[in-house]
């Protein structure tokens, strides 16, 4: 979701909506879709899968109802696009995975985590949240600005980079809050505050058990916002064993079929289609 937000306000700003004759805006769908063979060009996946949000309300509200209600309802040029790109995706073939209730990054866990140990997992998103997933055999790809420049991290480099681990990263999140999803952490603790804290006790836990060590002003603000501490630690965390129906044979990536030329010609996709032709995908089909 992060990347086709992404590519519909690269080209949204200046008004490029990109709308064909049957009246349907295609730049976010464009804009993913070029995002999405970028990273099978540079990563040359055995599989693919890509997972979706599926409706505004998860867990997480239940759990807390100001959950994601600071962010405003999306451009009605990009709400179409929602199904139309998964039609896309679908087209080529690759899995479209989901489930109500639950956000994609739950999803991308919960299939990470099952088959890592098996097989090298790359996740390729435009949200730091996935950092928490990383693993011996998961690597998380940040898109930078642009299309296919990433900042890679793997389990040891995020340790380097930050001092704590990626699961320890959901406990810095619990005390620093997120302000892009809406809870707040404890009020008045920030990140550099969280980092140091979870680096000398460990995990909230530890931190808790050793309230009397630190200053007073920290273990005021920690008192009074125990509840939300509590709360925030559980919206953080991505929930690694939703109930899902995939199939790793079925998401057995070789190349796109041969249907998926015509199929972008009849729906207008040039700017895709033309990337397409440019990176040789059609070569084998006779058509570039």
């Amino acid at each position: 979701m992060a990347l086709l937000f992404r590519a519909f306000y690269a080209t949204a700003v200046t008004g490029q909506f990109m709308v064909n004759t049957k009246g349907m805006p295609t730049n976010a769908v464009q804009g993913f879709m070029k995002h999405l063979f970028l990273a099978i060009e540079d990563t040359e996946p055995t599989h693919v899968m890509v997972c979706w949000d599926m409706g505004s309300k998860t867990f997480r509200n239940e759990l807390f109802e100001g959950y994601k209600s600071n962010r405003e309802a999306p451009p009605i040029e990009l709400i179409p696009q929602f199904d139309f790109v998964k039609e896309v995706v679908d087209a080529c073939e690759i899995q479209n995975i989901g489930i109500a209730g639950f956000e994609a990054d739950d999803c991308i866990g919960t299939i990470a985590k099952a088959v890592h140990r098996d097989i090298n997992v790359i996740i390729v998103t435009g949200d730091r949240d996935l950092l928490q997933l990383l693993d011996e055999q998961i690597e998380v790809r940040i898109l930078q600005k642009g299309f296919g420049n990433y900042k890679s991290y793997t389990h040891d480099l995020f340790i380097e980079e930050l001092g704590v681990t990626p699961k320890q990263f959901i406990d810095v999140k619990a005390l620093m809050g997120d302000t892009s999803d809406g809870y707040p952490g404890v009020k008045g603790i920030g990140e550099k505050t969280a980092l140091k804290l979870i680096q000398q006790y460990e995990h909230i836990d530890g931190l808790l058990l050793n309230l009397t060590g630190l200053s007073p002003s920290q273990r005021k603000k920690i008192e009074d916002d125990m509840d939300m501490l509590h709360l925030s630690r559980k919206l953080a965390e991505i929930n690694c064993e939703v109930p899902l129906v995939y199939s790793l044979e079925h998401a057995v990536w070789s190349n796109v079929p041969d249907t998926f030329d015509d199929y972008l010609h009849d729906m207008e996709l040039r700017s895709i289609r033309r990337h397409m032709i440019q990176s040789n995908y059609f070569l084998t089909m006779g058509r570039a």
